[in-house]
């Protein structure tokens, strides 16, 4: 009964976090009814709840539940019924800072603040290496259109969202799912060998490479202009009472360095 309870949480995105606001409980509590073998143990309230959360009736059934998007959608709607009025009844925003942002997309970035907490609140290197990584990716996701076609694969193959759904660029989405089906297909066969792709890991590691060093090019490039635009203006630095014509000037340099690039070809 555990390792269902535990698989079902994970299958359907369930964090600890959330679970734990839903039942009423602390999270260190929701590890200490998880680390039981038998759900009739927990407190007969809490049962209840968690399966009237799955829609079941006994324990057992739980083993009968087949996931697929509208079971995930039914169990996430109940989940967020008890925010569905005022975000803050939860008691997770209590100031101005998503002042603004509807109800449904502050329950969705409470969601995903959640599951951040959850992996940093372990203290553990991984779990600090996947939220880096994923501050990376959003930093990254507007520079790379692939990336936005990753989440949507990714999101569709854990099943969370349906298979035809295409929420971005509908043809290159397409294009590049049945891509990524091609190789994790592979990937998952045993028949890639890390000796077979070295050649193309290699290629691979040259690219980033010779992005780091264009990008350190470009850096030292624009300090040298902004070095440039101080001099030629007679001022040391850049200040609140500068700002605007530094940043004319560095403009201004830019354009006669593409121009003179120009003539040059």
């Amino acid at each position: 009964m555990k390792t269902k309870l535990t698989d079902l949480l994970h299958d359907i995105g369930i964090s600890k976090v959330k679970l734990a606001k839903f039942l009423g409980v602390s999270r260190q509590m929701i590890y200490n009814y998880l680390e039981l073998d038998d759900l009739n143990k927990w407190p007969k309230d809490k049962k209840i709840l968690l399966l009237n959360l799955f829609g079941v009736k006994k324990p057992e059934e739980l083993d009968d539940i087949k996931l697929d998007t509208d079971y995930i959608t039914e169990v996430e709607l109940k989940l967020n019924s008890l925010c569905s009025n005022k975000i803050d009844e939860c008691g997770r925003v209590g100031n101005d800072f998503l002042s603004g942002v509807s109800i449904k997309n502050q329950e969705l970035f409470i969601g995903i603040m959640d599951l951040v907490k959850e992996y940093l609140e372990d203290d553990g290197e991984e779990g600090r290496n996947i939220v880096n990584y994923f501050y990376h990716y959003l930093q990254a996701i507007n520079n790379t259109k692939e990336l936005k076609y990753i989440l949507a694969y990714v999101a569709k193959e854990t099943g969370f969202e349906k298979p035809m759904e295409f929420v971005f660029e509908e043809d290159e989405q397409f294009i590049f799912e049945s891509v990524m089906f091609s190789a994790m297909v592979l990937y998952r066969s045993g028949k890639a060998s890390k000796s077979k792709l070295a050649e193309s890991h290699r290629r691979f590691v040259n690219q980033i490479e010779q992005k780091i060093e264009d990008k350190l090019s470009r850096t030292m490039e624009l300090n040298n202009i902004r070095t440039q635009a101080l001099k030629e203006l007679g001022y040391t630095e850049i200040t609140n009472d500068n700002a605007a014509e530094v940043f004319d000037k560095i403009s201004e340099i830019e354009s006669r360095k593409t121009a003179f690039k120009k003539l040059g070809d």
